[in-house]
């Protein structure tokens, strides 16, 4: 017989549900540890088949066999008891408020402190840039790709956003590489992976996430105000890993996609290595949280 949760008194809110915070709600939610998520009305996320917040606009999504469902604030204990993860449409996060969880995980990836304080829960995480360990949070988690992604920082922040998506390598074929085996401007070019709305207005998608696309083939479009469609051309050959919803409104430099060089289409319906990583990071410092640690200095600046 398994022995009772030892997380079933808890509750940890993630703000935000795109790719990198569902990572952290499913290894949560993995782990036992019941895990409530917010979102905005129109969730911006690309990476929709691999986003808990696809369940605002599908009203349930599963992700690798765990489902979200989209609910109010007063549901969420009976989604809980169901075995899924609720996602409340609650753009400010008031449901701290309402539900008072054990930890809140800043998993928004604004690359600034959009309201998250050290007094939103008894432990408080934050991903990546725009928070300090000590100051805004209590832990923050390294979310740039190297040897520290998902690395729990308990003193100071996280590496400066460089701006910059991480690229995916392929390994080279035909003449893309010299005689040295450097990647050819040709190579380098596929780590421009971020597909973005050079216009303002609505987005019609003309392929699927998943789907493979030719280089110069188009993928979408952007319809105007003025009434002026503006075609949206795959800049080399790969695979769709995500596509905004059609219903959120776009403003130039809006990302809006994502392609992989990479053929194979797995890849799409798929957590990332990073979300992995960086859910892995939450979850160790979770735990460290949880059960106590032998740093009492940590533990007298958290209050324990």
């Amino acid at each position: 017989m398994r022995d009772e949760n030892p997380f079933d008194d808890l509750l940890v809110l993630v703000k935000g549900a795109g790719d990198l915070a569902t990572g952290v709600a499913w290894r949560l939610h993995r782990c036992g540890i019941p895990v409530v998520m917010t979102e905005l009305p129109c969730p911006l996320t690309v990476r929709r088949s691999v986003a808990f917040a696809q369940a605002v606009y599908d009203e349930e999504h599963e992700v690798e066999g765990i489902t979200a469902r989209r609910a109010l604030t007063a549901d969420v204990p009976e989604v809980l008891d169901a075995g899924e993860i609720p996602v409340v449409v609650d753009p400010e996060a008031e449901a701290i408020e309402e539900l008072a969880p054990s930890a809140v995980v800043d998993a928004v990836l604004a690359k600034t402190n959009t309201g998250t304080t050290l007094d939103s829960a008894a432990f408080v995480a934050a991903l990546g840039p725009g928070f300090e360990a000590g100051v805004d949070c209590h832990v923050v988690i390294e979310t740039n790709r190297g040897p520290s992604l998902g690395r729990a920082i308990w003193e100071g922040a996280a590496e400066a956003d460089t701006g910059r998506p991480g690229a995916i390598w392929t390994p080279p074929s035909g003449n893309e590489t010299g005689e040295s085996g450097e990647r050819s401007p040709a190579v380098e070019a596929k780590a421009t992976r971020v597909l973005r709305a050079p216009v303002a207005g609505s987005f019609q998608a003309l392929a699927r996430i998943g789907e493979r696309v030719q280089a110069g083939e188009p993928y979408g479009r952007v319809l105007q105000p003025s009434g002026e469609e503006t075609p949206l051309l795959a800049p080399f050959t790969g695979v769709l890993r995500g596509l905004i919803h059609e219903s959120v409104a776009l403003r130039p430099g809006l990302k809006i996609g994502d392609i992989d060089p990479r053929d194979d289409p797995r890849h799409a319906f798929c957590i990332s290595d990073k979300s992995l990583a960086v859910g892995g990071g939450v979850v160790e410092a979770f735990l460290y949280w949880h059960f106590g640690r032998s740093d009492d200095s940590v533990t007298e600046e958290m209050g324990f």
